[in-house]
């Protein structure tokens, strides 16, 4: 007969021990983000011109595909050359190949950085989105925080900034960078933007000041996923000269290094400036421009207005004419309501926007995306103008893409 197993002495039934630590189990615990929803259901059912033409459309994922071509030849390139090099080596007798570290400078992959936020007993502050076109700064947030009694470490930077696409002046960058000296605050500049600027407005790199209030408390952070379009690749770069810092993110990515054949690749694509200056610079800009032109006149043409952005992958919409009232519930609810119609975007709420009714939309997927997406618009808001479905229709036809048959029914319906 089996007896329960007693703890020491008591003749008690031991407790059953938890299969997690009380941190783990926090963890485990969390609520999905806002956005989690949307794109599980996009995940489970992708849009593909050719395999999946009813499945949801995704502009909500900033992701540059605009130049896959580019990069596709020039890491296969690379890809190919290492695989020559490794066969050639291992036909040696007695030779082991053996990855040394890269002189390219990836200080620290940040996989293992970004991800380690939780504290026993921190509190995370997010601030509400920076307008910076309409004289919102930064510093201004920082000490609606300080009159909050809110204990703040920290400012963080984008720019070019998301979801806006604006770009942070140099003057209040510099405003910025003394503000923070001034209440000894780090500061950690995300420039995972920096080369994806479209138009002529200048953009100033935090490294390209002349001199910094604060070196040991100013950071910087970049990675190779939006602008060479690589997000499978998880490169990225923490340059700070705070050694202490460098140690302890050492010490968190010990196990999450970047691995020798991607610094490899990543190397050779790196070390070819005239093919970036002359080929990819040049083509990405002109493709993020010509994308980002065709999803603004689109919306135009349903009477969305955007936000004029520099930089970035996406443009910041203003939907507040189609909530049924000004709450982020409404917004929600259109939200969901696009997301039926099998439209993914991205509500405000998720960047904790003050002000319901505005929402992201990603313009660097592919024209296909684009012209569905007006599409969805047209219908879910029963914009049925005869000039603005011709014009449409022969957008459509003119790219061979093909309209999923539920909205087909929809339009033969309204027209």
């Amino acid at each position: 007969v089996n007896t329960p197993r007693m703890s020491g002495g008591g003749g008690v039934p031991a407790r059953p021990v938890p299969a997690l630590s009380a941190r783990g189990a926090r963890i485990a615990a969390g609520v999905p983000g806002l956005l989690d929803g949307g794109f599980a259901l996009y995940v489970a059912d992708p849009f593909d011109r050719e395999r999946n033409p009813e499945g949801v459309v995704n502009l909500g994922t900033s992701e540059n595909r605009l130049c896959f071509d580019l990069i596709e030849e020039r890491v296969s390139v690379a890809a190919c050359r290492l695989l020559c090099c490794f066969l050639t080596i291992s036909k040696r007798p007695g030779n082991n190949l053996a990855w040394r570290k890269s002189s390219l400078g990836l200080l620290t992959v940040l996989t293992a950085f970004t991800r380690m936020h939780i504290t026993r007993t921190g509190t995370v502050c997010s601030c509400c989105i920076l307008q910076l076109q309409f004289g919102v700064t930064a510093v201004s947030h920082c000490w609606f925080f300080f009159f909050q009694g809110i204990r703040v470490r920290v400012l963080v930077l984008i720019n070019p900034n998301n979801p806006l696409g604006d770009i942070y002046p140099a003057q209040l960058l510099k405003e910025c960078l003394e503000f923070a000296h001034r209440h000894e605050l780090h500061v950690i500049m995300d420039e995972i933007y920096m080369l994806s600027v479209y138009d002529d407005t200048t953009f100033t790199s935090v490294l390209s000041l002349d001199s910094l209030p604060d070196l040991e408390r100013t950071h910087f952070m970049w990675g190779f996923s939006k602008d060479f379009g690589m997000s499978g690749i998880r490169v990225g770069v923490l340059y700070t000269r705070n050694h202490e810092i460098q140690k302890a993110v050492n010490q968190l990515a010990v196990f999450h290094s970047c691995p020798g054949p991607v610094q490899h690749i990543l190397t050779q694509v790196l070390k070819d400036r005239d093919w970036l200056d002359n080929v990819f610079f040049p083509t990405n800009k002109k493709r993020l421009k010509e994308a980002q032109n065709l999803l603004v006149d689109g919306l135009a043409d349903i009477g969305i207005p955007v936000l004029k952005s520099s930089g970035g992958l996406f443009v910041w919409a203003d939907f507040r004419k189609f909530l049924k009232s000004q709450t982020f519930e409404a917004e929600l609810e259109l939200w969901q309501k696009l997301l039926d119609k099998k439209l993914l975007i991205s509500p405000g709420k998720a960047f904790y926007c003050h002000e319901p009714g505005w929402f992201r939309l990603v313009f660097s997927d592919s024209v296909d995306k684009i012209y569905l997406c007006k599409l969805v618009l047209l219908l879910i808001h029963h914009v049925v103008a005869c000039k603005l479905w011709k014009t449409l229709a022969l957008q459509i036809m003119c790219s061979n893409l093909p309209i999923p048959s539920q909205l087909a029914r929809a339009l033969l319906a309204l027209v």
